[in-house]
């Protein structure tokens, strides 16, 4: 998607997933966004299209709420008139600077602009070996640039409420996923900027060396302890070469040169024009086309700025609303949960799965093999979530049987995952933290042989934020997500 719309996507979910405790963004929100924005891009809309329309929607309307989140997000778009001032800045560097040489002197084998040409060679050979090693990142000064025209931390003075704190941060997520979103379109468009300030400083040298020769005669001379007249024709040949091809001027003889060693001198008119020529063939032209190139590529990665939809956050809305509501069925297994364990249970399914159809199903009896052979999957593709109970032993037998039977039944092609309830063992050793330490790592074991990832969650009191954060990232498969059990 294009750059203001990825903006608007990072920043909704750094809402939604910064504020862990809904505080500041209900379910009953995140609803509304999914649905409202579901029914305006219409049916077989793109992802691309649900998500931005819904990122809008969400800024719309917790601007009203938290005047800080929009200010955040303003903050971090590219602020042009930086760009515009480094340049500018750049060209008057480059027009004030009042000695080519000693005074209205020019010592041929030590002019000023000589420096200009080094520095210049030495950011072309960094630019050939940063793309020969493919290092994407950017270089100090390109870093301090980006900071200035767009990714800051914004400042927050004081602690508060829980409010406060979830506002906090948001505020703190967002530039650092941004930063990460748009590291390749920032570093692209600093380039630009960087090579064009680099140009104008060459062209203010230039303009300010003809500007001040129509009010003061420079003369040209040189010196030198160890180099005669001919080597330092030949020198001064070989470095003025691009300014002789460009102005059509050839460098002066070896006698020529020889009349001018310290203390004679001559019009340095001739010099001058070879070295603005020098510098616009070494410096101006090769930085305008680098200029040019970062344009190119500032302008194609503006506008497909690539986001990390593999992420559990973004594969969820996407499933859950553009491909339709999502359908997920708890599998009991030899366990009845109590009224308090079932709403637990509620309260994380509807967190991990917004909008999704889920159902629980009746227990499947222990050894019930008659029951395992019956049962069925939908029609529509399902995750289905075995549900067991920390307070039974794990055998292989009959638990190893029913997950066999769920993982035929496990159709959206997610990793299998298996809800470990322990609420009931915790009531009987609420104390020995050792023995539920061991029953976890039996049933571990267990899941493991079947390829299922253990979540276990006390659903009698559950942590429901670290419960969705396992859940989707398991169901997810994310790289960086929770390992083969989580709790």
């Amino acid at each position: 998607m294009d750059e203001s719309a990825a903006l608007d996507v990072t920043a909704a979910r750094a809402v939604e997933t910064g504020d862990r405790d809904r505080l500041l963004w209900t379910d009953a929100d995140r609803d509304w966004a999914s649905r409202a924005a579901a029914e305006v891009v219409g049916e077989g809309a793109g992802e691309d299209a649900f998500l931005a329309r819904r990122a809008r929607l969400v800024l719309e309307r917790i601007g009203p709420r938290q005047p800080a989140v929009t200010r955040a997000v303003r903050a971090l778009r590219w602020r042009g008139w930086v760009g515009a001032a480094v340049v500018l800045s750049a060209f008057v560097l480059g027009l004030i600077v009042d000695r080519i040489g000693g005074g209205t002197s020019i010592n041929l084998l030590a002019p000023p602009v000589f420096a200009l040409l080094v520095w210049n060679f030495v950011v072309y050979i960094t630019l050939l070996v940063r793309l020969v090693a493919f290092r994407g990142s950017p270089g100090p000064v390109r870093s301090l640039l980006i900071r200035l025209a767009a990714v800051r931390t914004p400042f927050s003075r004081r602690r508060g409420d829980d409010a406060a704190e979830a506002r906090r941060s948001i505020l703190a997520a967002l530039p650092s996923d941004w930063a990460r979103v748009a590291a390749p379109l920032y570093g692209a468009r600093a380039a630009r900027v960087l090579h064009i300030a680099a140009a104008m400083t060459a062209l203010g040298v230039i303009a300010g060396l003809y500007l001040r020769g129509l009010a003061f005669e420079y003369r040209a001379t040189w010196e030198s302890t160890f180099l005669g007249a001919e080597q330092v024709r030949a020198l001064l040949a070989t470095t003025l070469a691009p300014g002789s091809w460009l102005t059509g001027i050839p460098v002066p003889d070896t006698a020529s040169v020889a009349a001018i060693q310290q203390p004679a001198s001559e019009n340095a008119a001739t010099w001058m024009h070879l070295l603005a020529g020098t510098v616009v063939t070494l410096v101006i032209l090769p930085r305008v086309a680098l200029a040019a190139v970062a344009w190119m590529t500032e302008r194609r990665r503006a506008a497909r700025v690539s986001l990390p939809l593999s992420e559990p956050y973004y594969q969820r809305l996407v499933s859950s609303y553009v491909g339709g509501p999502g359908r997920v069925r708890v599998v009991p297994y030899s366990y009845t949960a109590s009224a308090q364990a079932r709403a637990g249970l509620d309260a994380i399914l509807s967190r991990a799965y917004p909008g999704a159809a889920v159902t629980v199903q009746a227990p499947v009896a222990w050894g019930d093999d008659r029951a395992l052979a019956t049962l069925t999957g939908s029609d529509a593709k399902e995750d289905v979530v075995p549900l067991f109970t920390l307070a039974a032993t794990p055998e292989r037998e009959a638990h190893g049987a029913f997950l066999d039977a769920i993982a035929a039944l496990h159709t959206t092609g997610n990793p299998l995952i298996a809800m470990v309830d322990e609420s009931g063992i915790r009531l009987r050793w609420h104390d020995d933290e050792q023995k539920i330490a061991g029953r976890r790592a039996a049933w571990r074991d267990l899941l493991d042989e079947h390829r299922a990832t253990a979540l276990f969650v006390d659903l009698s009191a559950p942590d429901l934020a670290k419960a969705e954060s396992a859940l989707v990232g398991a169901s997810a498969g994310r790289p960086d997500g929770p390992p083969r059990s989580a709790r």
